[in-house]
Formats: C-alpha cells, sequence, structure tokens
C-alpha cells in the first residue's frame, strides 16, 4: 500500500515538473515552434475542395481524430482532475484542440508591394490608438487602465482565433463581419461539408456564419485549458497577427437601427422593440409578434432607438447588444495591440492590403464590389430630428470610439 502511495505521488510530480517543462519552453522558444503551430491537419494541398455553390449535406464543425495535442488534452484534464480528486477516478475529455498547421508568415515583412502610403496609414492608425492608450494621455475611459488579465472571459468572445495561420480576428458587428467571419472559417477549416473543409466564402452556409459553435473565440479557452487558459491566450496574443474593422460610430448605430429594428426582426422586435414601445411610444401592450406590430404601424423610431441607448435604466436591465455595444468594449484596444486596423470606409483597399500581410491572398479574397448599404453621408438626415442635448449626450457615450479611430465628431457638435 505504502509503495503504491508512493509510486502515485511519484508519478503526480514526475508529471508536474514536465508540465512546468512545457510552460518554460513556450515562454522561452516561442509558442509558434511548438504548440500552437503543431501540424494535425495534414498538408491542405491533399484536399479535394467542395464542388462550389452546391447546397452541401449539413454542415459539421471540425472535430479531428486522435493526435499529440488530443492527447495533451487529455492528459492535462485527467491530471488536473486527479489533483482535485485524488480518490475519485473522473471521466476524461478527448476532445481534440482546434491546434492547427500554421503557415508560419504570421511573422514576416510586410509584402513590398503594399504601398508606402497603405503602410503610412496604418502606422497612423495604430499609433493613434497607442498615444491614447497611454498613462499619459489625458483622455479616460472605462476599462482603459486595466490589463489584459483583468478582462472577464465572457468579454472575449468576439475575439475568433485562427490557428492554422496564426491569426486573431476581433470582429465587430454592422463592420462587414459576415464576410470576415466567412474568411476566417475558410482559413481556419472550422467548418467541414463532406469531410472537407470550406474554400470558397461565399459557400459558407449563412445560418453557421455566425454560429458560436464554428468558431474558436478567446472565451471558450477556460472551458478547455483551465488554469492555463489565460497563459495560452498571452502566448497566442503575443504570437499571433491581430485585427479588427471599424466604422464612424454614428452610421454603425444607424446601420444597425435598420437592420435590426427598422425590419420585421422578431427576435430583436421582443428584446428591444417592444421596450422601446412601451417607454418611449406609450403603447402599454404592444402586440406580441412582429407581424402583427409592423401590420398596425407600430415600430420603434430612430429617436426612439437613441432614447434607449441613452436611458440608463438601459444597461441596469442588461449590458448593450453588440450590434450597438461600443467597439471599446468588444475589442479592448487598449489592453490588445493590434497589428491592424481596417475601417469600412476604406475596406476594400484595407482587405487587400491585409489578406497580403497575412500571405493568405493567393488563397482568400474579399468579395468584390463590397457595398456599403449605410454611407456616411446619411448622418446628416437621420439625426436631423434628434435634439442638440440628445446628440451631445450621445457623442460623449461613444467618444472612445470616435477618438480611438480617428472619427471626427459630428458636425451638429462642433
Amino acid at each position: 500500500m505504502a509503495k503504491s502511495r508512493f509510486f502515485r505521488n511519484g508519478l503526480i510530480l514526475g508529471s508536474t515538473f514536465m508540465i512546468l517543462m512545457i510552460i518554460i519552453y513556450w515562454d522561452d522558444v516561442g509558442a509558434a515552434n511548438f504548440y500552437l503551430h503543431t501540424t494535425i491537419s495534414g498538408p491542405q494541398a491533399s484536399r479535394t475542395p467542395p464542388v462550389s455553390h452546391s447546397t452541401p449535406k449539413p454542415a459539421a464543425v471540425n472535430n479531428k481524430g486522435s493526435s499529440f495535442l488530443s492527447d495533451i488534452d487529455a492528459f492535462l484534464n485527467h491530471f488536473l482532475a486527479d489533483m482535485s480528486e485524488p480518490s475519485q477516478k473522473t471521466r476524461v475529455d478527448n476532445t481534440p484542440a482546434a491546434f492547427g498547421n500554421a503557415s508560419g508568415d504570421a511573422g514576416k515583412p510586410e509584402d513590398k508591394h503594399i504601398s508606402e502610403e497603405k503602410k503610412e496609414r496604418q502606422d497612423d492608425r495604430k499609433q493613434l490608438m497607442h498615444d491614447l492608450c497611454s498613462v499619459n494621455s489625458t483622455f479616460d475611459f472605462p476599462g482603459k487602465s486595466r490589463t489584459f488579465d483583468d478582462i472577464p472571459s465572457r468579454e472575449l468572445e468576439h475575439l475568433i482565433v485562427d490557428d492554422h495561420h496564426g491569426i486573431i480576428y476581433c470582429y465587430v458587428p454592422k463592420v462587414a463581419c459576415s464576410h470576415w467571419k466567412r474568411i476566417m472559417i475558410v482559413l481556419s477549416e472550422s467548418l467541414l461539408v463532406n469531410g472537407v473543409p470550406y474554400r470558397d466564402p461565399k459557400d459558407v452556409p449563412s445560418e453557421q456564419v455566425h454560429s458560436p459553435k464554428v468558431h474558436l473565440t478567446l472565451n471558450k479557452f477556460w472551458k478547455r485549458y483551465g488554469k492555463f487558459s489565460r497563459h495560452l491566450m498571452n502566448v497566442k496574443l503575443k504570437n499571433y497577427t491581430k485585427f479588427l474593422f471599424v466604422r464612424d460610430p454614428f452610421v454603425r448605430l444607424i446601420s444597425a437601427y435598420r437592420n435590426k429594428l427598422e425590419k420585421a426582426n422578431e427576435d430583436f422586435y421582443r428584446r428591444f422593440s417592444t421596450v422601446m414601445l412601451k417607454r418611449y411610444a406609450n403603447y402599454s401592450n404592444p402586440p406580441a409578434s412582429v407581424v402583427d406590430a409592423f401590420r398596425s404601424g407600430m415600430r420603434p423610431s430612430f429617436p426612439h432607438f437613441i432614447q434607449y441607448l441613452l436611458d440608463p435604466n438601459t444597461v441596469k436591465d442588461r449590458p448593450f447588444n453588440e450590434h450597438w455595444q461600443q467597439v471599446y468594449r468588444l475589442c479592448h484596444p487598449c489592453q490588445i495591440n493590434y497589428d491592424f486596423i481596417g475601417k469600412l470606409e476604406t475596406v476594400e483597399e484595407d482587405a487587400e492590403q491585409l489578406l497580403r500581410i497575412l500571405h493568405v491572398d493567393d488563397i482568400i479574397h474579399f468579395p468584390p464590389g463590397y457595398h456599403n448599404k449605410t454611407t456616411s453621408s446619411w448622418q446628416q438626415g437621420w439625426f436631423s430630428n434628434i435634439p442638440y442635448e440628445s446628440t451631445r449626450k450621445l457623442y460623449k457615450l461613444y467618444e472612445p470610439d470616435f477618438k480611438l479611430f480617428g472619427y471626427t465628431k459630428p458636425g451638429k457638435l462642433k
């Protein structure tokens, strides 16, 4: 019995030592050549692409077979469970890790074909954000001074990870995020059709584009890696190329209203429109369905939407919906050192530049002729019926986004 206990303790100590050595190796040598970029997917060229623009069988989230990383996953889960419950047999989660074979290109110099003007534009955008996030900046806003480790995991759900190419994308709703999510699905090979990953972003089923099951996001790390999650996040953030796309904050609000509240969207009607109709339109008992409401001429106006955003009771009830949540709250620009900041106003140029920087422009392209249906020229008309004081308060609410990403104060407030 004593020998068995001695052997068991020795095994635990030995395993602990091995894990510590792995962690030290991650820090000293870098994740890119050991853990983050371990090949489990095989050469991409060996796969036969699915037939384009055909109706596929139900797509499935990528769930690869046994591998070194799945063994590590199983071992870590088993070991941590064994340490916490030494007297009981614990079920091991054998879900394979989502890490794939990275190209190793994320750290390469920018393509020589990218013009100096475009490079300078990126440098200016990043420098502006860096200066405003600096402790020396007098501009302050909520959450500015906290560290990345201070951010709760639930607030990291917008950071999508592609381990095949070493990319992290923070998606912002109403900023071409559907297109970029499609691209991330293709690059990460996270969605399969007939056992083969999609090769054309246009082929990805619309219902899968925004499915949380499809994308590996940082907020999922805690469930998968437990105590090691923050360490892995920091290693990836240090080694991967990180990007986001933004747009004029007020124009983004117009787009959100037009798409989610002005149209007959049942989910948004029940969650948000009914609240606005009761609070600001004097409808004590609005119809239960959006079809009945619209048929009766009941829908929240744009001024009602602005009232809702400025109402102190709104944030007391629940956090802002992601479609009108501030970008700095979604993507944490003062805690994450983004390598590329794209803008919807220059999306085609920025997308071309970014895909070259990522060295994937030979395998994927941003959809040509992308048309932004809600343009900056609309702002004056949409805000013409919004009182000056309400516009001023709304600007203060979104001021960090205006300043961090270089958007000018609305003309009405100048």
